[in-house]
């Protein structure tokens, strides 16, 4: 009996603190390049915006909307990382950054981000040609400012590409327009609900991304000690999310 209360306490300590505070996540995809990497174990921050049924696993249907706590918890920024349900199912966790706030209009131009009628101004940091399952393909590392003065870097395969023009979105209320860092390789809300992602509504958010934990290039697995050691990036373990 002694064993089982310990355990029980241990489980319910572990789901309050995954409710409330703090939950772990693995990056599956390159869509987040080049800031989160396929293998990157982050920490996602679950008090940030506020909690809705998605918070708690499973997304039991105990209330609709967001609980926001006062003081601790605000609406999301442009530019955050965020974690969220991919509304088509409610059940797939997705992460990207978020563009578009409500009432705002989205818009990809010659491979140019527009925000309501303004073009982002970009820098571009680098340029690399890169293998892939595609062949040898020019990568190019650019820096973003948003219209509010944040700074985001994102990677291009240069234009020519699908999303490189779109058509206008306009962000509804209670809603918010995800773009990948990695623009050309990313499934967002540039593609509608059928094949991407679309607009995510507020409840759908499930927290902010902080921190990178840990990382290991693709490859690596529990059940092959070796791989540990020999997939580990140490150099991204520690690393806060901007």
């Amino acid at each position: 009996m002694e064993i089982f209360k310990t355990i029980f306490f241990a489980l319910l300590i572990a789901l309050v603190l995954r409710v409330v505070l703090f939950q772990p996540f693995t990056i599956p995809s390159a869509s987040m390049e080049p800031n989160l990497y396929e293998g990157d174990y982050i920490v996602v921050s679950k008090w940030s915006y506020g909690y809705s049924k998605h918070s708690i696993p499973f997304s039991p249907p105990v209330f609709n909307g967001r609980i926001m706590l006062p003081g601790v918890s605000q609406e999301p920024r442009r530019g955050d990382i965020v974690v969220f349900k991919l509304p088509r199912d409610n059940e797939t966790d997705y992460i990207k950054r978020l563009i578009g706030l409500p009432g705002d209009r989205i818009q990809m131009i010659d491979n140019v981000l527009f925000i309501n009628g303004t073009a982002v101004r970009d820098v571009e940091m680098s340029r690399q040609d890169v293998q892939n399952l595609y062949g040898t393909q020019l990568t190019i590392q650019l820096r973003e400012t948003l219209p509010e003065g944040r700074q985001i870097n994102i990677q291009d395969w240069g234009p020519g590409n699908i999303s490189d023009n779109t058509p206008v979105f306009e962000v509804p209320a209670g809603h918010y327009f995800m773009i990948g860092d990695n623009r050309d390789n990313s499934q967002d809300s540039r593609y509608d609900q059928s094949a991407g992602v679309g607009y995510v509504p507020a409840e759908n958010l499930i927290g902010k991304a902080e921190i990178i934990l840990f990382s290991w290039s693709p490859g690596a697995s529990l059940w092959n000690p070796v791989s540990w050691f020999s997939k580990i990036r140490p150099s991204r373990f520690f690393t806060v999310l901007d």
